[in-house]
């Protein structure tokens, strides 16, 4: 096994100068139920020196795929478990690097938190509680950081959380029009998710244009498989199309978004379906992949629309307008709109899912420049907008980075 140092010179109880030593870096942990995504980032420079991924986990045909110096590896590890997973990554790492911190993504945070925090017994006792808010996501989570703990029993381990840059919606936002006590007692709310997306892009897209985040405001899309856009107005989010869940809001791969909730009494007495069926259906077999009967795959859409397919294209069209409609939506939020930012895979790389969202925007002034955003934006700027229009910006999104960042500001200010 390489050597690793797994200590920190940075104090327990105070904050601390980032080390000199070069090889002083942050571990990035996302954990699914079968799998762990990983990253390993300098703490100085902000270079990615490893990422990968340990996936199919518990299972004969379990692997690890890895990329270091611009090359690719692969492990087979049959059967392997979280905590296996872990041990294998640490023989792949680099030699004589210092783990100054661990940052671990978590789903739902909830009310309890609204920043990152260095985890103790009492922060997994709150993500335990949000487990009935995200019971598909909160369990993997936080069997990955106390499979981490045990691992890197001398490190400290940062909880950054996909709902805590939604914490400053005003109550307006974030309420329901349902009876009072299904918040008070319930916890019934809009929540949010992709915060670090967002919070990512809109600091960034401040910077490109050269202005302080408390100066401006933005609306953001994050568009992949799991899509949602945020106003975020003078740095903060101020609201978001997911709520409770990730199944409110934008169209998706497989999620269904906004629909009425009368959905729901209506299927069971049309095909008799139990709730647990119905809310399968909303989550895996709906979004692009329903509307297309194809895929939920954005290029798969694009490819079979260009090909005569008029289910593909309809997707796309339903996909677009819906996304169009909640742009046009959160700009009520703001006070001020500055520049409308795509990320994502399909945000960043979809010149025809933009062309399209464009094109019920009008009414904002949104005008994209065909050549611009065929190259997926200007190299420095990342605008895809005519000049003089509502400026537009693809920016690729960096969650893992965000989480590192977060985890090195954590452990020297805890």
């Amino acid at each position: 096994m390489n050597d690793i140092r797994r200590d920190t010179p940075l104090s327990a109880g105070g904050s601390g100068d980032i080390p000199a030593t070069p090889r002083a870096s942050i571990l990035v942990i996302n954990c699914g139920s079968s799998s762990i995504k990983f990253a390993v980032f300098g703490a100085r420079r902000e270079t990615l020196i490893i990422s990968g991924l340990a996936e199919r986990l518990g299972s004969p045909e379990a692997r690890m795929l890895w990329k270091i110096d611009g090359e690719r590896h692969e492990r087979s590890m049959p059967g392997a478990d979280l905590e296996a997973a872990l041990r294998a990554m640490l023989e792949v790492l680099p030699p004589n690097l210092q783990l100054l911190g661990i940052g671990h993504r978590v789903v739902h945070g909830a009310e309890e938190f609204s920043g990152s925090v260095l985890i103790d017994d009492a922060v997994l006792a709150a993500v335990e509680r949000c487990v009935p808010l995200a019971p598909l996501h909160n369990p993997a989570n936080l069997a990955g950081i106390r499979a981490a703990r045990h691992v890197f029993p001398d490190t400290p381990q940062v909880a950054v959380f996909d709902t805590a840059f939604h914490q400053t919606l005003p109550r307006h936002a974030y309420l329901y029009a349902v009876p009072r006590e299904w918040y008070t007692r319930d916890r019934v709310r809009r929540y949010g998710f992709h915060g670090t997306s967002h919070r990512y892009v809109s600091a960034e897209a401040a910077r490109r244009l050269g202005k302080d985040p408390s100066e401006i405001g933005l609306i953001t899309a994050h568009l992949g498989n799991g899509c949602s856009a945020c106003a975020v107005d003078r740095g903060r989010s101020v609201d978001t199309t997911m709520g409770i869940s990730p199944l409110e809001g934008l169209v998706m791969g497989t999620r269904s978004g906004d629909i009425d909730p009368a959905l729901h009494e209506y299927m069971a007495a049309r095909r008799g379906w139990d709730l647990p069926r119905i809310m399968r259906a909303l989550n895996r077999e709906s979004g692009l992949l329903g509307l297309s009967g194809l895929s939920n795959d954005m290029r798969t859409l694009v490819e079979a629309a260009d090909n005569g397919n008029d289910d593909a294209r309809l997707a796309i069209d339903v996909f677009c307008y819906r996304l169009a409609k909640a742009i046009s939506a959160l700009s009520a939020a703001l006070s001020r709109l500055d520049a409308i930012v795509f990320t994502g895979g399909i945000g960043e790389h979809s010149p025809v899912v933009r062309a399209r969202t464009a094109e019920h925007l009008h009414l904002l002034g949104v005008d994209l420049d065909p050549e611009l955003n065929a190259a997926n934006g200007e190299p420095e700027t990342g605008r895809i907008s005519k000049s003089g229009a509502r400026t537009c910006l693809v920016i690729p999104t960096n969650e893992e980075l965000m989480i590192a960042r977060d985890t090195l500001s954590v452990i020297r200010n805890p």
